[in-house]
């Protein structure tokens, strides 16, 4: 078992995914934007450390990662999970709209990954790397502009990172959720949007952060040794759909 740092982990799926990998035996160590909520996560999960760090600030990622290190705190896993969104349609997505959401979606999360991919390699122990990207990132969605474009760029650069960092034993996978019933999904999707994702979903459910948290756990593994520059859909069967229709008898 290793040291896992997961971004974004004061709440939602980044609590989850700690906890889960916690659970599994791994040490971890949490970063989050919000002092509140990671003093909280702290107290709930009794990590080895956590870090108030804005990964959209690449010499605050840098700040974060030397003072790990300096600590003997260096990291075998790194889960990129940090992620912000604005849905607004295309015509109406602001410059700052859409720089807000690269700077955490894609360039944050190449900055954490560098950093660590760099600390993996010197202590020459290989190491794997979860970019948390979405089903946003493969399809085209009503008002997900910025978010779409930074998850499909990450989900790339998950296969780029495979590719270079092979030979240092180093995997590179992704986990695309679907729609997941965090807080924040709660509050944001009406039941409009809650029922057209129903519709369009083969198990017709929301995900659990649970479920979502369990591919990663798995692709942390060991018996995951073997698989890089992969993305796992964990979406109920969202991307493999096309039209359903329900039978009324048998076939």
């Amino acid at each position: 078992m290793g040291r896992a740092l997961i971004t974004g982990a004061a709440r939602g799926l980044g609590l989850e995914i700690a906890r889960a990998l916690g659970n599994a035996g791994h040490d971890i160590m949490i970063c989050d934007v919000d002092r509140t909520a990671l003093d909280q996560a702290f107290q709930d999960l009794s990590p080895v450390s956590a870090q108030r760090c804005d990964i959209s600030d690449p010499a605050e990622v840098a700040s974060m990662f030397d003072r790990l290190e300096a600590a003997g705190q260096g990291i075998d896993i790194l889960v990129n999970n940090a992620g912000t969104s604005v849905v607004k349609p295309f015509l109406d997505l602001t410059w700052e709209d859409w720089q807000r959401v690269m700077e955490i979606n894609l360039s944050g999360a190449f900055c954490c990954a560098q950093r660590a991919a760099i600390g993996m390699r010197a202590r020459g122990r290989g190491g794997r790397i979860v970019n948390i990207t979405s089903i946003s990132g493969q399809r085209g969605g009503t008002g997900r502009a910025a978010y779409g474009a930074s998850k499909g760029g990450l989900e790339t650069l998950t296969k780029v990172m495979a590719v270079e960092l092979a030979e240092y034993g180093i995997t590179c996978n992704a986990v695309a959720p679907g729609p997941v019933a965090t807080e924040l999904a709660r509050a944001t999707h009406s039941s409009e949007t809650v029922a057209t994702y129903e519709n369009l979903i083969p198990l017709e459910r929301y995900g659990t952060p649970e479920e979502v948290a369990s591919a990663v756990v798995y692709l942390a593994s060991n018996a995951a040794s073997y698989i890089t520059g992969q993305t796992l859909n964990v979406d109920g069967g969202f991307s493999a759909a096309g039209l359903r229709v329900k039978q009324a008898g048998p076939i």
